[in-house]
Formats: structure tokens, sequence, C-alpha cells
């Protein structure tokens, strides 16, 4: 396995990084076409960004609507990418995905399954449909040093593990952020031109939302999650934090609802402070905040009778529970 050189944010010259990484894009794709995902999140943003700048319209951006993203995420991203000059094509998956993911409860058993729908089945079929031979993506050095220390394993991780996506999928994978982390991506996006909306927005895991259910995933569980995402995005908004989510938890608990008993759903708010994600700290959120997240999600969201908040740091803990 090559050794990455992480080039740190501190020491990061955007513009250098930039061209070259716009050259490395071009001498592999070649005369060619090249195919990229783009969640909308800030790596597969500036990952998309990079690959327009270098080959313009011979890459094709695709978001793949999996049924697992957060609000009305599809139509914003088209909307947003538009106004940049890239058209992006969605790609309705959700069925697949929640069929791939039907009875499973493990976490790395959750994430393989979407590893392979994402990989294998949706993408093979772009690549073969649209003549291209590379899938652009933006693995960033953290997802690796996790999946390959053990800890969980990163979805858009292959190389590091052994499996050559080329024999594996049928296409070979470009990854040019996998010198930064979350830092450095930031600072490539500002210099790229992209909105703050989009360089400052906060982390989104790449199994999305089933990351942030634990045991099985389903429509419903989803979008019960969805709607409390929603709520505590909105409420934590203006808070100065890496990273802020709703988890729901299997398990249901007894409340009460109306005067009478009811057993109903569990939500989990974690709110942290992190430079890069290796290492994270609950933020100290006012009880005040805390309370009314609580009160909204209870009131709004259906079915749940209980909110709590994560003070675990990372390590132990990990940002996303799945």
């Amino acid at each position: 396995m090559v050794k990455i050189k992480e080039i740190r944010a501190s020491k990061l010259n955007t513009k250098k990084f930039i061209a070259e990484k716009i050259k490395e894009i071009r001498e592999i794709v070649g005369d060619g076409r090249a195919i990229n995902a783009l969640s909308g999140g800030i790596d597969s943003s500036v990952v998309t960004m990079l690959a327009h700048r270098a080959i313009g319209n011979r890459l094709l951006t695709f978001f793949v609507d999996n049924g697992i993203m957060r609000h009305q995420e599809p139509e914003r991203i088209v909307k947003l990418f538009k106004r940049m000059g890239v058209k992006v094509q969605v790609v309705d998956a959700q069925d697949r995905f929640f069929y791939a993911l039907k009875g499973i409860t493990d976490p790395e058993q959750k994430r393989e399954a979407i590893t392979q729908t994402f990989y294998k089945d949706i993408f093979g079929e772009l690549v073969k449909g649209s003549g291209a031979t590379c899938l652009l993506q933006g693995t960033i050095l953290t997802d690796i040093d996790e999946t390959v220390a053990g800890i969980k394993r990163q979805h858009n991780v292959f190389e590091q593990l052994g499996i050559d996506p080329q024999q594996a999928f049928g296409y070979k994978i470009i990854e040019p952020l996998v010198q930064l982390r979350k830092d450095g991506v930031r600072k490539v996006g500002a210099a790229l031109g992209l909105p703050m909306s989009i360089y400052k927005r906060i982390p989104f895991p790449g199994p999305a939302l089933a990351a942030r259910v634990i045991g099985e995933i389903t429509r419903e569980k989803i979008e019960t999650v969805r709607t409390a995402t929603a709520i505590v995005e909105q409420e934590l908004k203006d808070v100065k934090a890496f990273q802020y989510m709703a988890i729901l938890h299997e398990d249901k608990v007894t409340g009460i609802r109306d005067g009478k008993r009811d057993f109903g759903f569990q939500i989990e708010v974690r709110c942290w402070d992190s430079v890069d994600a290796r290492k994270a700290t609950p933020t100290k959120l006012p009880y005040t905040k805390l309370f009314r997240i609580a009160k909204k999600v209870c009131k709004k969201v259906p079915g749940v009778v209980s909110v709590t908040y994560n003070i675990t740091s990372k390590p132990p803990s990990t940002i996303e529970a799945v």
C-alpha cells in the first residue's frame, strides 16, 4: 500500500493544489469521459468543480437519489450547481437501496450493502451506459485512516483494503482529495469559488441517513430521522460547531402522551467541536437550546417521546453512530 503524504491545511497552497489536480485529472481521463457522484457535501462538491474545470462537458455529474438523503436535497443541489454551470442528472435509486438494506442490522454490513449498490450496481451501469472509464470521488485522508485502522469502514475506500476498483467494478477511481483533511478541503472549496453554504457546510456521511439509524433501515425510520435532522440543523445552524445531527435509536422507550403510556422512539442529538474529525469533543450547548430542541422534536416528529444529548468525546465515541 502506497503511503499518502498529507498536506496540512496550514501548509496548503490552494492555487498550486488546484492547478496540479486539474492537470492530474486531464492526464488520467485523456480524451475520454469521466463521471462523478455529487451528494452536495463539501468533498463531492469540490471534486465536481475540480473535474468541471479540468474536462468541462466530458464530465457527467450524477446525484444518486438513494432515499436516505436530507429533506429536498436533490432539488436544492441540482439548482445550486446549475447556477455554477454544472449540469447534474438525478438518478432515482431509492427502491434499489432500500431493497439492499432490508433485514440488515449490523453496521458494517449496512455500509457494505450501500457500497455494493452504489459502486457495482448503480455506477457500474452508468459507466457502461456513458462510455466513461473513470469515476471521480471525494475520498479524504480521514476516510482512509479510519478504514485502515478498522474503526469504521468508509464506503469510498478500496485500494487501501486491497480492492482493485477496475477489477471489482469495471472502472478506475480518481481521488483528488486524498492528501487533505476536512479543513484543507474547505480551503480548496473557497478558492474554487464555491458558495459559503457549500464549503462551510457541516459534514454529511457517505452512507447518508443510514449512518444515523441504529438497527434495520426502513423508509419510515429514515423519514423519522430526516425530520429530526431538519429540526436539529435549523436549531444549531448558528452554533460554531464542526458537525451536528440526530440519531434514531432502535429500541422504543416508555413515554406519556395525552395522559396515557406511549411506547415511542428515542432521538439522540450529537454536536461536535473538531478541526479534522480525527478527534472531537461534544459542544457545550446551553441547556435552553437543548430543551428547545427536545420539545420541538417530540412535538413535530411522529412517534418520538424522548430526546437525549451525547456527551462522550471521540474517542471512545465516533462522530456518526453507525
